[in-house]
C-alpha cells in the first residue's frame, strides 16, 4: 500500500500534464500570449468556473469574443456604451449587470497598473502564511470601485464571507505556480507558490475527506486553510499543486 505523499505525488504527476488542458477552463488562457490578456481571460474563465466545464469553456469564449481579439484594449480603453455589447450575455446568475460591473472595475484596475497582480498582491503583509489577505483586499476594492449592486458581489466571493474563493484560489494557482509541466503560468512573482491556497470544490472536497485530509465538515474557508496546511506537511513550497492530485482522482472516479 504507497503511503499518502507517494500517491499524491503520483498522481500530480500523472494529471499535471498539458492533456489536463484539452477540456479544462485553463484552456482559455492558453490561447493567448500578451501577459494582459492571459490574465483577463484566466480572470474571466475562473469567475464562471462553475458547472459543466464545457459550458464554462463555450460561455468564456463567447464573453472574451465580444470584446476582439485584443481583450485588454478593450477593458483599457471601451467607453461605457460598449459595455452594451454585453446586455445579453448570461451564465447561471450572471447577468448583464454583473457584466458592467466587472468590465468598471477592470478598466480602472489596468488604467492604474499594468497587471492584475498588484490587485492583489498589494494587500499582503511581508512573510504572509497565504493569500487570505490577498483574496479580502482584492474583494473590497471589487466593492469600493465596481459600482456593483449587491447582487454582484456574490461572484467575487472572499475569506470575510466564509466562503471556499475556489474560483479565485483557482485563478491564483494559474498565474502564481511555477513549474515545466506546461499548465499553470507562473507569471506572478509578488506572491509565492508557498502562499496559495487549495482552490476546494466539490471534487476535490470529496477525495480530501476519503483520505482523512480534512475533517472539518462545512467547505468553507476554515475547510480551505485545514486542507491546505495538511498539504503543506507534503511540500511546504508548492501546496496547491496537489490540486491536480486531488481533482483529478475525482475526475477519473477513482475516489
Amino acid at each position: 500500500m504507497k503511503d499518502l505523499k507517494e500517491l499524491l505525488d503520483e498522481m500530480e504527476a500523472r494529471f499535471n500534464s498539458i492533456e489536463f488542458i484539452t477540456d479544462d477552463p485553463i484552456q482559455i488562457p492558453h490561447s493567448y500570449s500578451k501577459k494582459q490578456n492571459l490574465e483577463i481571460a484566466g480572470f474571466f474563465a475562473s469567475i464562471f468556473a462553475w458547472g459543466q466545464r464545457k459550458t464554462i469553456i463555450n460561455k468564456t469564449r463567447d464573453f472574451l469574443s465580444r470584446m476582439g481579439e485584443d481583450p485588454y484594449n478593450f477593458i483599457l480603453n471601451h467607453r461605457d456604451e460598449d459595455r452594451l455589447i454585453f446586455s445579453d450575455f448570461k451564465h447561471r446568475t450572471f447577468q448583464p449587470v454583473d457584466a458592467y460591473a466587472f468590465l468598471e472595475f477592470l478598466q480602472k484596475q489596468y488604467r492604474k497598473h499594468d497587471s492584475l497582480e498588484h490587485s492583489f498582491a498589494n494587500h499582503l503583509q511581508p512573510g504572509a502564511e497565504t493569500v487570505e489577505d490577498a483574496l479580502i483586499g482584492f474583494r473590497y476594492e471589487f466593492i469600493s470601485q465596481s459600482g456593483a449592486l449587491q447582487r454582484t458581489f456574490k461572484h467575487l466571493s472572499g475569506p470575510q464571507t466564509g466562503s471556499s474563493c475556489k474560483r479565485l484560489n483557482m485563478f491564483l494557482r494559474w498565474m502564481v505556480r511555477k513549474d515545466d509541466r506546461g499548465v499553470d503560468f507562473g507569471i506572478w512573482d509578488k506572491i509565492q507558490p508557498s502562499q496559495l491556497c487549495l482552490p476546494l470544490d466539490v471534487h476535490v472536497d470529496r477525495v480530501a475527506r476519503k483520505l482523512n485530509l480534512l475533517n472539518r465538515k462545512q467547505t468553507d474557508w476554515k475547510a480551505v486553510i485545514e486542507l491546505t496546511s495538511r498539504l503543506k506537511i507534503y511540500d511546504p513550497k508548492d501546496p496547491a499543486r496537489y490540486d491536480f492530485a486531488l481533482f483529478g482522482m475525482s475526475l477519473n472516479g477513482e475516489f
